[in-house]
Parts: structure tokens; C-alpha cells; sequence
């Protein structure tokens, strides 16, 4: 009976130093909004105003196959696509994150009709969107325009 208990154990005993500890991971510390911006380029997915898509508007088709690269040193550059835009928005221009990182202040504009300060809806790994007062011709008076951008 001794041997038995004896035996038992030492199988107990042995199972127990040989199963590996159970740690926990820890989850990946989230990306910060630097870090999320300025990851890779981003090109042009969308645009509304006052919920309505006006992608399609023909004041934003220079706009649509730009990209648009932030560093994150806080210098970014627009790259015009085959439609050039007029004025060109093509460029260097440096950027930072204003108001807690709701506002995103460029030292050039991204849009005709626009400037260089954008309200930040959400960006993530894959959707930068921003929003700005932006005057779209015929109109001479601004809306409100929100864009989405893509990796």
C-alpha cells in the first residue's frame, strides 16, 4: 500500500512539474493616433455631407486617387493621382494633433475649397476619417463634408 501511495506520488508529483505554467499574454498596448496616422499612406474612400455620398461630386475628383503619407515626425506629404487638382494640392506639409487629438492641423490644405484644419472623427488601422467646413462649387456656401480615407 506504502508503494502504491508512494507511487502515485511520484506520477501526481511528475504531472504537476511537467505541465507548463499558464501565464496570461498581455494584449498588445493599443497604437496610439501617431502611430495609427502615419503607419502607411492613405487613399480617398468616401465623402458626405449632411449624410448624402458625394463621392461622385465633380470638385472632389482630383482628390479621389491622391494619397496622402504623415510622418511621424509631424511632416506628411499629398501625392496628386492622374487628376491634377487646381491650385495643386501636391506637397510637403507638416501636421500635428490640436485639442486633446480631436483636431488634425496641416499647414497646407487637402482640398479645394478647404484649408488645413480638419475635425478628427476616428481614425484606425484601416479608416482615417475627418470632417471640415469645405465650400464644393457651385455653392458658395460651406458645409459641412465629412471624408474617409483607406489604407
Amino acid at each position: 500500500m506504502k508503494k502504491h501511495i508512494l507511487l502515485s506520488t511520484a506520477i501526481f508529483s511528475f504531472l504537476l512539474l511537467s505541465v507548463p505554467a499558464c501565464k496570461k499574454e498581455k494584449a498588445p498596448a493599443p497604437k496610439t493616433k501617431t502611430e495609427l496616422i502615419s503607419s502607411s499612406p492613405w487613399v480617398f474612400q468616401s465623402a458626405s455631407a449632411s449624410g448624402t455620398d458625394i463621392s461622385n461630386n465633380a470638385a472632389l475628383a482630383c482628390v479621389k486617387d491622391n494619397s496622402l503619407t504623415f510622418a511621424a515626425a509631424g511632416t506628411g506629404s499629398v501625392a496628386e493621382g492622374t487628376i491634377v487638382c487646381s491650385p495643386t494640392t501636391a506637397g510637403n506639409f507638416t501636421w500635428s494633433f490640436q485639442n486633446t487629438e480631436t483636431t488634425l492641423s496641416l499647414s497646407a490644405g487637402l482640398l479645394p475649397g478647404g484649408n488645413g484644419t480638419f475635425n478628427l472623427v476616428s481614425v484606425d488601422a484601416t479608416n482615417l476619417v475627418i470632417s471640415q467646413n469645405v465650400t464644393i462649387p457651385p455653392s458658395v456656401t460651406p458645409i459641412l463634408v465629412v471624408f474617409t480615407f483607406k489604407h
